[in-house]
């Protein structure tokens, strides 16, 4: 198979070097790609998220299968494209994808059928009215803008002071851009996240390894939301009892729920949650696999990913393919001073030749840029060092020694990635 990847990022890196490992595979395209992908497929130009444009490319090379990796193409009716012309893709509609690209739609989708959640205070178009609604929530609460905000949508506001500064900056001074035109108040839920990622082909499905992300910049879940520091995965991050009871009360629901709304769903379906005490209870949903989340997952992977991809394409997804690893695997991701706010790019990166033949840890690219021989940054996230272990301990344990031998300008990083943290409260995105 000829394949095409469409993204940029840490995750399409790792799908990359999974796909490229099948004996089907015979080439691969990346739009448009960075620094590391370069080294594993042929990078083209052209805007991931413009529709038009992606499609004039696909028709010159004719991919055998393309696979979606970043939200705003989903959203912006990619595979929709795709499908009309009878072209195998893996991804859901833009109908599907409002689950992401509308922090409303997927609520009210939500509240509509039943499905555990924060409790909503209400939606707002106007900054007046949504400041005027704090009056009456709990604190802290959750303010999310309501649509793509690239990971920076999300405030868990301590009180009515905070919340109306965001309110401000997102609503009236547009920091968000239109994504933050409307938004919605909801309660903040307390307990452990877990990211739970699904692949189904519209009628079967197949759930993947769990991780946990760390979304805040600094160790100890403080700082700013980002898009995501690190994920771990592991065999005890989901007992099998709240695994039947995530899959019959929240995931088959949703399911349902989907086809009794009349969206068929196709491809990666992630949904985030937050174990309360109480029960398992639904942040939001993505239409795409995670990221950082994505790196722990495919270095589990113990199956041929280009010939599942295949099948899901073609309506027939076979779940017994998937196997995967035991133990443990660790994403750290290393970022650009100042990320999520401002940085600066174009810093030479160190010692990635150093770490080519350690066994078990690969290094996969996001913000970076290849400029003759040098690779260097590009970007807020740069890089997610990878590693796999027999054990938690083990893979933590490999994947920093390998940051260490890693460096460039303003380099940062959490030292705390899988850690058994505290309960917190935490609102997603």
């Amino acid at each position: 198979m000829k394949l095409l990847v469409i993204g940029s990022g840490g995750r399409e890196h790792a799908l990359v070097w999974k796909l490229k490992q099948s004996m089907h595979v015979e080439k691969i395209w990346c739009v448009p790609g960075n620094g590391g992908i370069a080294a594993e497929a042929e990078c083209l130009t052209a805007d991931a998220g413009d529709v038009a444009s992606i499609v004039r490319l696909a028709e010159k090379i004719h991919p055998d299968l393309t696979v979606v990796g970043p939200e705003l193409p989903l959203v912006n009716g990619l595979t929709d494209a795709f499908r009309l012309r009878n072209w195998p893709v893996v991804g859901p509609s833009k109908q599907a994808a409002q689950l992401e690209g509308s922090k409303v739609f997927s609520k009210e989708f939500l509240l509509r059928h039943k499905i555990p959640t924060a409790n909503l205070y209400g939606t707002y178009d106007a900054a007046r009215d949504a400041c005027d609604a704090l009056n009456g929530v709990a604190w802290p609460a959750v303010i999310k803008a309501d649509g793509l905000c690239a990971g920076k949508g999300v405030f868990l506001a301590p009180d009515k002071t905070a919340g109306k500064d965001f309110i401000e900056r997102v609503m009236e001074r547009g920091e968000l851009g239109t994504g933050g035109k409307r938004i919605l108040l909801e309660d903040a839920l307390e307990g452990d996240e877990l990211s739970f990622m699904i692949l189904t082909d519209g009628e079967r499905y197949a759930p993947l390894v769990p991780t946990r992300d760390h979304k805040r910049a600094f160790d100890g879940n403080e700082g700013p939301n980002t898009g995501g520091m690190g994920a771990y995965s592991a065999d005890d991050l989901l007992p099998d009892e709240l695994r039947r009871t995530i899959l019959t009360k929240i995931l088959e629901p949703t399911l349902r729920g989907l086809a009794a709304d009349g969206i068929p769903y196709q491809g990666f379906l992630y949904i985030g949650l937050m174990l309360t005490k109480s029960s398992p209870m639904v942040l939001e949903f993505n239409c795409r696999l995670g990221d950082p989340e994505t790196q722990a997952i495919v270095a589990r992977m113990d199956f041929d990913l280009a010939e599942v991809l295949r099948d899901v394409a073609a309506g027939k997804l076979d779940p017994s393919k998937l196997r995967w690893k035991r133990g443990a695997s660790v994403c750290v991701v290393l970022t650009s001073a100042g990320y999520p706010g401002k940085y600066t790019s174009g810093k030479p990166i160190d010692g990635l030749t150093s770490l080519s033949e350690q066994t078990g840890v690969v290094v996969f690219h996001a913000g970076t840029k290849l400029d003759s021989s040098k690779i260097l940054t590009n970007g807020g996230r740069v890089l997610g060092v990878t590693a796999l272990g027999s054990s938690l301990d083990g893979a933590l344990a490999a994947v920093y020694s390998a940051t260490e031998k890693i460096h460039f300008d303003g380099m940062h990083y959490r030292k705390d990635i899988g850690a058994r943290t505290s309960r917190l409260k935490a609102a997603g995105d």
